[in-house]
């Protein structure tokens, strides 16, 4: 089976959704919160994403995953520690 190696899919979650005769959104959103939790601490998930749009949605413009990606697109906001200085013992 053909695998990609897009460093911002290593696993290639993205990139075989895309090869699923029927996929729904539901399942296409599954494998995206999968696929962003697996994005490396302090990347730009944005960029990731939109690298994604730009090498998988190319002539897969109605595809489930498209939408998703799309959707995803500047909502994907990695937590960040708020409130006062850290306190320990």
């Amino acid at each position: 089976m053909l695998k990609t190696s897009h460093p911002s899919d290593p696993r290639g979650l993205i990139f075989e959704s895309y090869r699923i005769d029927g996929i729904s959104a539901p399942e296409c959103r599954a494998i995206f919160f999968d696929w962003a939790f697996g994005v490396p601490e302090g990347d730009d998930v944005n960029e990731h994403i939109m690298a994604l749009i730009v090498s998988y949605s190319h002539g897969n413009p109605e595809h489930p995953m498209t939408e998703i990606l799309k959707a995803g697109l500047n909502s994907v906001q990695i937590p960040k520690r708020r409130g006062g200085r850290n306190r320990t013992g």
